[in-house]
């Protein structure tokens, strides 16, 4: 079976729905942002603050450049699009899923933990948030396939996606 790649916006579900949707297609599920806390020692936000976002997208890219085809469902970080090269990588392990998640929900979802989020370590987030909505959204829809996320249960949204990769 070839991976499932989840891309999207923060707090959009990737890890959540990420682990509902590996059980219900019985594969192993990973997630980006726990490897590279596990290989580099740290926590994310730690991660940004002494090496800076580049040098965190440098390891992600070489996350995916390790990974082999075994398949898998993959929970990305929300900026893993930015790289063209992850693009390639993406296309080599198996299919990307955008879930796609309205700002305003989005907005919902971080309220509270905005704060524990690196690149919205400002005073008015929300802004923030909603330029990083628009400047990415054009590489999350260049992604296989697009699910729309709602406030359904996670298996909900595990199912959708399934039915939408038998689709494509």
């Amino acid at each position: 079976m070839e991976s499932v790649i989840l891309i999207g916006m923060m707090g959009s579900g990737k890890s959540t729905v990420g682990r509902a949707l590996a059980d219900l297609l019985g594969v192993p599920f990973q997630d980006t942002d726990m490897m590279l806390e596990h290989r580099l020692g740290r926590p994310i936000p730690q991660l940004f603050e002494l090496y800076g976002e580049e040098a965190f997208r440098y390891h992600e890219t070489s996350i995916l450049k390790n990974m082999d085809l075994e398949g898998r469902v993959l929970a990305t970080g929300g900026g893993i699009v930015l790289r063209p090269e992850n693009w390639v990588e993406f296309a080599r392990l198996g299919r990307s899923v955008f879930l796609d998640v309205p700002v305003e929900l989005l907005e919902a979802r971080l309220d509270q933990s905005s704060r524990k989020r690196p690149l919205l370590q400002t005073d008015n987030w929300e802004t923030k948030l909603r330029d990083l909505y628009a400047s990415r959204r054009p590489l999350y829809e260049q992604a296989d396939v697009r699910v729309e996320v709602d406030e359904q249960p996670i298996e909900v949204i595990a199912e959708r996606i399934r039915v939408a990769l038998d689709g494509h």
